[in-house]
């Protein structure tokens, strides 16, 4: 029995031990997406994954043009895949008369597919603090793996 006991305190340990790797790895580090809504075609289709880091929007590193994965300002239980197409101070021409500014602390989403796209020229700019990664790359379809660069 005390073999037993041994062998089940070890494996717990070692399950636990991995638990927590993998739990600061996703949390903190990087996971993968898996991206649906036709919002950011042709770059990203509906049901392509992309690998993501988090320490870039941790750090408020962003830069025009990032793929990044937010939560929805208008319903925060859905994330959204948009290109930051503005930060803190841009000038951004919505329409073909209004300007927004983009305020401190606020960066501009929009899909790449403009006609069917909800984004911030429908709910305008966006709190840095929802955005939870920065899209790296496409790992999925295996046939398309790529870095997703500004296009």
């Amino acid at each position: 029995m005390r073999v037993f006991l041994s062998k089940l305190a070890g494996v717990t340990g070692y399950a636990i031990q991995y638990y927590c790797i993998a739990h600061c790895t996703f949390e903190y580090l990087g996971d993968l997406v898996m991206c649906s809504g036709p919002s950011m075609e042709p770059t990203i289709y509906s049901d392509n994954i992309l690998f993501t880091e988090h320490l870039t929007p941790l750090f408020r590193r962003l830069e025009r043009g990032d793929i990044v994965i937010a939560k929805c300002p208008t319903n925060p239980k859905q994330q959204v895949c948009k290109r930051v197409k503005g930060l803190p101070g841009d000038r951004i021409r919505v329409g073909y008369a209004s300007v927004e500014i983009v305020p401190r602390g606020h960066v501009w989403l929009e899909g790449d597919n403009t006609r069917n796209s909800s984004d911030s020229r429908n709910y305008g700019p966006v709190p840095q603090g929802l955005i939870r990664s920065r899209a790296v790359c496409r790992v999925w379809p295996f046939n398309e793996i790529s870095t997703l660069k500004d296009e």
